[in-house]
């Protein structure tokens, strides 16, 4: 997602990898990357993933090269219990070149703090502030440009999870003879109340197209959700001018953004395995506009290999575009199997991983108003608001609260995708 104006369109696009390299990829089908296993051995388990990314098709940009960028390390840290999947969706003229600059420096910045494994909510928050830092001083132009991103750090049979804007993480869970989709992730968009109470302290006007063009009462502040809304969503622009019209509320670089709320603050979440959790999956944006996230969980349950999984939500999301639209987004997606994790593997414990990592992490945090507190619930959730080096305005919605069981709120809407 990006500006307003970022969104374009084309036919049979090339996909590319993490590092940009296009391979031929039609719209149905796409080989990605070979099936890949990483073992977790403090708690007998492994990983078995893959990873396809689908370049956009924009009739009127047929050369427009895939913004998204991935970024999968195993063994953070020289452990081989520590493990990063990561996707990063770009936006913008240089938005190809944000999410490849924030790919390698956020995962580098995670890799080299000794905090990590003990506390990795504060190393993800202290990673993310230095990695917008040093894009908004790279040759890079983010002024109008920028990323989303969603990562999962697996940590022994603990994952944590780190969203800047609208991509998405799920995990299925095992109920019975149904398997369920929970979102790990809560994407952060002006359709959430908190998001657009925090940008508008922060001085932005959130409209839609058709409201800041005068087409529709701006003084009606009632979007739907991204259901009946989709194709006009909220989004953010400056007191006097038409830009730059994110429908995001947080990523990383938008300079311009930044300085009307935009920030580049995640929201983390952990989630501790159990043999109920089959898999997760790691996806941009482009996957779940027209794709929920049970109908993803679905679908990956259809396939025992993930690289099929892969082509498969490739396939069905461009479809899904294509019948909706005269274009589609670039389209990222990882699945990770979890394969052998037993009760008693999910209970033993392992120094080498950080010692008490869950509960270290897990200790009082600065947590944003506006996402529910569910006693009981698995996940874990909290928003790191010291805002070292950011404006004044970037923590104002910011209150000190011991944390609880935090999910994201069943009732939230997803929001509007935003090339």
């Amino acid at each position: 997602m990006g500006c307003v104006h970022g969104k374009c369109c084309g036919e049979y696009p090339p996909s590319s990898d993490g590092d940009n390299k296009d391979q031929e990829l039609g719209p149905y089908t796409g080989n990605g990357r070979p099936l890949d296993i990483v073992h977790v051995p403090s708690h007998n388990f492994r990983l078995e993933y893959s990873v396809l990314t689908q370049r956009g098709f924009y009739p009127e940009m047929p050369d427009k090269e895939n913004q998204d960028s991935f970024c999968i390390k195993t063994h953070i840290q020289g452990n081989p219990n520590a493990h990063f999947f990561g996707v990063f969706d770009g936006h913008g003229q240089f938005g190809a070149q944000c999410s490849d600059f924030v790919k390698n420096r956020l995962v580098d910045i995670l890799s080299s703090d000794p905090t990590l494994l003990d506390d990795p909510v504060r190393a993800y928050n202290s990673a993310f502030l230095a990695t917008n830092s040093e894009l908004h001083e790279s040759e890079i132009d983010d002024t109008m440009s920028g990323t989303t991103a969603i990562t999962v750090l697996v940590i022994g049979d603990t994952l944590c999870v780190a969203n800047v804007g609208d991509s998405r993480a799920v995990i299925a869970g095992k109920e019975g003879n149904r398997i369920l989709a929970e979102d790990l992730s809560c994407d952060q968009t002006p359709f959430r109340k908190d998001e657009y109470e925090r940008v508008k302290l922060c001085g932005a006007r959130v409209l839609s197209v058709d409201q800041v063009e005068g087409l529709k009462d701006p003084g009606i502040q009632s979007w739907g959700d991204e259901e009946t809304e989709g194709g006009d969503p909220p989004r953010l622009w400056v007191q006097n001018g038409m830009y730059p019209g994110t429908a995001f509320t947080r990523s990383v670089g938008d300079s311009t953004a930044e300085k009307i709320g935009v920030v580049a603050i995640p929201e983390v979440s952990m989630i501790q395995l159990t043999p109920n959790h089959p898999f997760f999956v790691v996806a941009s944006d482009g996957v779940f506009e027209f794709l929920s996230s049970q109908t993803v969980v679905d679908m990956v349950s259809s396939y025992a290999d993930p690289r099929d999984a892969c082509s498969a939500i490739a396939g069905e999301s461009y479809k899904l575009w294509l019948e909706n639209d005269n274009r589609t987004d670039d389209i990222t997606t990882i699945v990770v199997h979890i394969k052998d994790l037993s009760h008693s593997g999910a209970n033993a414990t392992d120094g080498s991983i950080g010692g008490n990592t869950r509960t270290a992490a897990l200790k009082a945090e600065r947590v944003s108003p506006g996402i529910s507190f569910t006693p009981g619930s698995e996940i874990y959730c909290s928003v790191r608001s010291d805002s070292s080096g950011l404006q004044s305005c970037q923590n104002v919605m910011s209150t000190e609260q011991t944390l609880a069981n935090v999910v994201p709120s069943a009732t939230l809407p997803r929001p509007c995708e935003f090339d």
